[in-house]
């Protein structure tokens, strides 16, 4: 049960990452979203994703992989639209 509820815990935490792009896209705008904080958290997700990548637990492979995914998503939306509005 306990690793059911892990899996899908590792399915959806990463999911999170896409209001946070939907609300940048529906605004045009990510002023609000500071840089550093970005850069900083893709940073480490991409320090960590080795380790999800040669991981034998899929739940660590999946969240890994994902998390990476999505909020290489986040980073790429806040590098368009930052400062496309006055």
């Amino acid at each position: 049960m306990i690793e059911q509820l892990s899996f899908a815990a590792s399915l959806l935490l990463p999911l999170w990452n896409l209001p946070l792009v939907m609300q940048i896209y529906r605004r045009k705008s990510s002023k609000d979203i500071s840089l550093w904080w970005a850069f900083g958290v893709w940073g480490c997700l991409l320090l960590m994703l080795p380790t999800a990548l040669k991981s034998e637990q899929l739940i660590w492979w999946l969240f890994g992989i994902l998390n990476f995914g999505f909020f290489s998503l986040v980073l790429i939306a806040v590098l368009l639209y930052r400062g496309s509005r006055p």
